[in-house]
């Protein structure tokens, strides 16, 4: 068996509580906020579908009716999705280890808050069948310290594999980033169930049970398959990456064919959402018009995410 085949389990985790979108009006979870009027989560399901996986398990956690809900309302694509609760949120090692007794085989595990720009994940399974490994991770040569700072880095011995994985650290020692990817083999639950718990997050991170795969002498390679990755933090996180998008698309605005925009509104880099109404004398300017959202003709708008419930300028 290959992971190529039909036979590899999708696995996105979901299950945080996003506590730093509280300034953005909406109850949404943010891995099923809106980027080009669809759940991030969306984006995340359309690329295993194109792997050929067909089963996918999604860890919800905080108000994980609201992403069963979202997710449910997609039209169907060809997976069979099975959602587990997780309880408590101490990381993702702890997520991911409670998932052990239903992960038998290889399994490609996706962060739900991660949005990742011009993805080509088959190269990890190219990366994964070219050799006996045990894990891939995705990566991306990154030159800005600060994003290094804020996730993990990648350094590689000279034959190829992954020696050592730095969670955030201070001083990078590669230019080599992680992003929100990686292909496990069930190994790597071994390794979970020792990773200890960690001192400055309380909590246990998946670096350290990688770390604990590459000490065992197991072999760990990278796949560069992103252009990019955002980690969805704050309401401007959001914006950004629906402008990001929207240009990757080369598209000037974004219009659901459901929403209602009148004539004599003015959109500039613009997404405006499924069932979303844009009066007569509107001015929106690099703004994300949730679905079923209303902005009145008298608006002024630079920047700004509307929700049904109220706009965030960011």
């Amino acid at each position: 068996m290959t992971a190529s085949t039909s036979e590899l389990y999708g696995v996105i985790l979901a299950a945080g509580k996003g506590s730093r979108m509280a300034r953005l009006p909406t109850a949404l979870p943010k891995c099923v906020l809106p980027v080009l009027d669809r759940p991030i989560l969306a984006h995340q399901l359309d690329l295993l579908a194109a792997l050929g996986i067909r089963q996918v398990y999604i860890v919800v956690g905080h108000r994980g009716f609201e992403i069963v809900r979202e997710i449910e309302r997609l039209p169907a694509c060809g997976l069979k999705i099975e959602y587990v609760e997780q309880r408590e949120t101490l990381g993702i090692a702890h997520c991911l280890g409670g998932l052990e007794p239903l992960l038998d085989r290889p399994f490609l595990l996706m962060l739900g808050d991660i949005f990742l720009r011009r993805p080509r994940l088959a190269e990890m399974l190219e990366r994964f069948d070219s050799g006996k490994v045990d894990a891939v991770l995705s990566a991306v040569h990154e030159e800005h310290d600060e994003a290094l700072c804020r996730n993990f880095c990648i350094v590689e011995g000279n034959d190829g594999f992954v020696r050592r994985v730095v969670e955030k650290p201070r001083h990078p020692p590669t230019r080599l980033k992680g992003v929100g990817a990686y292909l496990f083999t069930p190994v790597i639950f071994d390794a979970v169930r020792r990773t200890p718990r960690t001192a400055m997050r309380d909590e246990y991170e998946i670096t350290d049970s990688i770390q604990i795969l590459i000490n065992d002498g197991y072999r760990v390679r990278i796949a560069q398959c992103v252009d990019g990755d955002v980690n969805l933090t704050v309401p401007a996180d959001l914006l950004d990456i629906n402008l990001d998008a929207l240009r990757d698309h080369g598209q000037l605005n974004l219009i659901s064919p459901s929403a209602e925009v009148s004539p004599q509104a003015r959109l500039s880099s613009a997404i405006v959402g499924d069932g979303a109404t844009v009066e007569a004398g509107a001015e929106l300017s690099e703004c994300v018009v949730f679905p079923a959202a209303r902005v009145s003709g008298n608006a002024r708008l630079r920047r700004a995410i509307v929700t049904c419930d109220g706009v965030c300028t960011v």
